[in-house]
């Protein structure tokens, strides 16, 4: 029978619960890891220096997470002269602290 909109959620996982089988999926595969590190040096020390960097880019994702451009839109015919001086002094400042 389907789920009439408007009631309340009964059984099943709660919010928030983790799936079971990713749990132990996730724990599996860090064992596999933390098991076999010292065998995963020696591979990657054995790649050609292009295959090595495209390892280390493709693990980069999981250790650092990627930066989002900003876009930040202005009119400023609309500002006054004031906020215009602070807008020329933090944009100043942000060019000398590069």
């Amino acid at each position: 029978m389907a789920h009439v909109k408007g009631t309340s959620k009964t059984g099943g996982r709660g919010k928030g619960t983790p799936n079971k089988v990713t749990t132990d999926l996730r724990a599996w595969i860090n064992e596999l890891l933390d098991s076999n590190r010292q065998q995963i040096m020696q591979d990657i020390k054995q790649l050609e220096p292009h295959q090595r960097v495209a390892f280390f880019e493709k693990m980069l994702c999981y250790a650092v997470p990627k930066m989002q451009s900003v876009e930040a839109k202005i009119d400023l015919n609309k500002l006054t002269e004031e906020q215009l001086n602070i807008v020329i002094s933090e944009l100043y400042k942000q060019i000398r602290n590069e």
